[in-house]
């Protein structure tokens, strides 16, 4: 049941949220990370939840809501964790260093540089996410560019607009799109017809970015990158765990985080064997190495470490992570409290729905999408 009555703890509710989130928007300059206030947020809100509705005699209620986003959160951790855990171990063998090193050796220079890193976020955002696919993409910008400040600045905002595009057409491409997703409200392929609007996206703001960008070359020196043992295999482990995770969801009609935990142990099953077999690969080398009279091959065979999935998992961004735990649980409680049901009657019964999905829009580019867009959720 929802509370509709006026009630001084639904207020001290609502202003905690809005404390928390506010302090969320200032992380930059106060340097707290965001999980930490919307953490302490959602515990105070249940908190001040439990005494109203004990009050009321609805208390199971209020437990019944409470799994119910418990249940919510535990579908996007598992399911983030297992495509973080991926993009981590990718990283680990060296395939973002090697895609740099290949755009530094080509020779390109800063415009034809912006628009690969442009193109390459904007495709590679649908499957990787768009946050790890911006860190990423300008992590590579950042050292190809290096002293060239203007053009830093133009690709990596070009890189956020792209991979924020690409993720739109993509259940996988953002955490807002994969919410929905999950949620059962939009199929799989039904996201494929915003490829079009997309790459409009995509495409204007860059083609505009584009004047503004230098035609001069990098400085930067170019070095041969390695990859290591499995850097492939475990790409096409990754697009088999997504390919799992839309059976799972399209056929049986279970949650697609099921297909992302199957997917992790094909993970776990691979470290496991280029661990098995880390020793046979090492003799090989050297006995190459020692052939060829390389001494630096000799020496970066002693630094070699075994795969560890485990060590990926906890690169995963818990704080972001822990964020989303802290939105979740606050807008869930809000909602029990029935200010959402209050948001939604005036904004899709009383307002033009067209208007209403452009103060969507403009909501989630002030406060944040992924706390904007649960609420509409939980507006149903």
């Amino acid at each position: 049941m929802l509370l509709t009555l006026p009630n001084p703890l639904c207020y001290a509710s609502l202003l905690i949220f809005g404390i928390a989130y506010t302090l969320v928007m200032m992380e930059e300059y106060l340097k707290l990370r965001k999980s930490k206030p919307v953490l302490l947020a959602a515990g105070l809100i249940w908190i001040l939840i439990g005494f109203v509705y004990k009050d009321m005699g609805q208390i199971e209620v209020a437990k019944s809501a409470l799994e119910h986003n418990l249940l919510e959160y535990a579908e996007l951790l598992l399911f983030l964790l297992v495509a973080m855990t991926y993009i981590s171990a990718m990283e680990e063998r060296r395939l973002f260093d090697a895609l740099q090193s290949w755009m530094v050796g080509k020779g390109f220079d800063f415009r034809s540089l912006f628009w690969i890193t442009g193109i390459l976020s904007f495709f590679i955002s649908p499957i990787a996410d768009n946050l790890t696919t911006a860190l990423l993409m300008c992590a590579v910008v950042m050292k190809v560019g290096g002293s060239n400040l203007k053009f830093v600045n133009i690709a990596c905002i070009n890189i956020v607009v792209a991979a924020n595009a690409g993720g739109a057409f993509s259940p996988f491409g953002d955490i807002t799109t994969l919410m929905v997703w999950q949620a059962g409200h939009v199929a799989f392929s039904e996201f494929m017809p915003l490829f079009v609007p997309s790459v409009v996206n995509y495409l204007v703001p860059a083609v505009i970015m584009s004047f503004f960008v230098p035609k001069t070359k990098p400085d930067a020196v170019h070095t041969h990158v390695e990859l290591k043992r499995g850097a492939f295999r475990i790409v096409g482990l990754f697009i088999l765990t997504i390919a799992t995770a839309v059976a799972f969801h399209a056929v049986l009609h279970f949650p697609p985080v099921m297909g992302m935990m199957m997917g992790l142990a094909y993970l776990q099953f691979f470290g496991f064997f280029l661990r098995k077999t880390l020793p046979t690969s090492i003799a090989k080398k050297k006995a190459i190495a020692i052939a060829n009279n390389d001494e630096a091959a000799l020496k970066a065979l002693g630094s070699i470490v075994p795969f560890d999935v485990f060590r990926r998992v906890s690169h995963a961004e818990w704080d972001t992570l822990l964020f989303f735990y802290g939105v979740v649980m606050c807008v869930g409680g809000l909602s029990l409290l029935g200010y959402l049901s209050v948001v939604s009657e005036i904004m899709y019964t009383q307002w033009d729905p067209i208007w209403a999905n452009v103060m969507v829009g403009i909501l989630s580019a002030i406060v944040d999408n992924i706390p904007v867009m649960f609420a509409v959720l939980t507006m149903s």
